[in-house]
Order: structure tokens, then C-alpha cells, then sequence
């Protein structure tokens, strides 16, 4: 079986080591790259890319937020999960609107932690629990009621949408509508293209209009 190629951007030695050989005793993952700084990470990763970046946000030079800003960018297509020990409302919803598939902190544990990378490469938006209330709570403020006028989505397109940010993976939106996974992609191409973003977790933020 293929192996789930990470790579890290992580300027604590100690930390880094130590996720490295926590998801290289996995069978079905391997390390491919430890980046110290956000600068290293752009230089190397056009020629070494993984399927799944982690990528602390308090990072010497450039930051975290920044670095997944650039890198969506250029690679649409790369996933990337925040492991860091911040929960700041702020820090939490700029790096989702940038591109981040999923927020974890690092007091999660090991297995916790190993879960939300296969989540990532598979389509789904992992977060620590507290983290998910945040966003779940900021859904329920009514001055962040979907902007269904600028957005212009179909029902069924808000519908998947609704799913999504539920947290539901694209065969569960196949098997709670109904419908085949090729048309939940279909539905996704669609979605990305009229709210102009790359990934699950950016429609989700700017469809329900977070302005932090």
C-alpha cells in the first residue's frame, strides 16, 4: 500500500523529531520533509511535495498563516492541517480563510493527531473539539448569516455546503442526498468556482461571511 507522504513545517527541534517519528511508526505514513521556517518550505516543496503539509503558525520570518496563504495559491491541490498550541479566535479563522483543511492543537493526543492527517488527505476538516466550537458558535452569530445573495448557490449546492461545514466527508454527503460522489464533486467544482477559494474549509468560511 502507497504510504500517506507528510511533510512538516515546525521550528521546535524537540517537537518536530518527535512527530517525525510518531507518524513514520505508522504503516501507512511517511515523512517526507521537517522544514524549520516558512522560507525553507517555499524553496523546497515545488520539488518535494507531500499529500499532507502540518504547519505551526508562530514561525520565525514569515508565519504560518502567510505560508498557507503562498502555498494555496500555487498548489490548490495541497492539503494542510494547523498543529499549534494557539486558540485565538483570530489566528483560528485567518488560517482557515487562507487554505488550512483542519486546526489541531498540540496538546491533542498521539492518535488524535495521526487521524486528522488521514482526515486531511481523505477530504475532511479535522479541528480539536475546542476549536470547533469556535467555529460552530461564530455560524450561530447572526451577523454571520450566509450571504445567499452574493454567493448566488443553488438549494442543493447550500445544502452540500451545509454538510460540509458539519464536518461530513464527501461519501457521506453521497449518502445522505442521494446522489453519486462524482455529482458531490461536480457540486464542489461549482461551489469553489462562484465563491472564487480552493478549498472545503474556505467555502465554508466565506459563505457563512466570517469578518474577523
Amino acid at each position: 500500500m502507497k504510504p500517506l507522504i507528510v511533510s512538516l513545517t515546525e521550528d521546535n527541534y524537540p517537537l518536530a523529531h518527535e512527530l517525525r517519528e510518531l507518524f513514520n511508526s505508522q504503516p501507512d505514513m511517511l515523512v517526507l520533509d521537517v522544514f524549520p521556517t516558512a522560507e525553507e518550505t517555499l524553496r523546497v516543496i515545488s520539488s518535494r511535495m507531500p499529500e499532507v503539509l502540518i504547519v505551526d503558525l508562530r514561525l520565525p520570518g514569515l508565519g504560518g498563516v502567510e505560508l498557507i496563504t503562498k502555498l494555496k495559491q500555487s498548489y490548490p491541490d495541497l492539503h494542510m492541517l494547523v498543529l499549534t498550541m494557539y486558540e485565538e479566535s483570530d489566528l483560528i479563522f485567518n488560517a482557515l480563510r487562507a487554505g488550512a483543511s483542519g486546526y489541531l492543537l498540540k496538546r491533542s493526543g498521539a492518535d488524535e493527531i495521526c487521524d486528522a492527517v488521514r482526515q486531511v488527505r481523505s477530504g475532511g476538516a479535522p479541528m480539536s473539539p475546542s476549536i470547533a466550537l469556535k467555529v460552530v458558535e461564530s455560524f450561530r452569530s447572526p451577523r454571520n448569516a450566509p450571504a445567499n445573495q452574493e454567493a448566488k448557490l443553488s438549494p442543493r449546492e447550500e445544502e452540500i455546503l451545509s454538510l460540509l461545514a458539519e464536518g461530513a466527508l464527501y461519501k457521506e454527503i453521497s449518502s445522505a442526498l442521494g446522489i453519486s460522489m462524482d455529482t458531490v464533486r461536480t457540486h464542489l467544482r461549482r461551489i469553489y468556482d462562484k465563491l472564487h477559494v480552493h478549498s472545503r474549509t474556505q467555502a465554508v468560511m466565506k459563505f457563512y461571511g466570517q469578518r474577523r
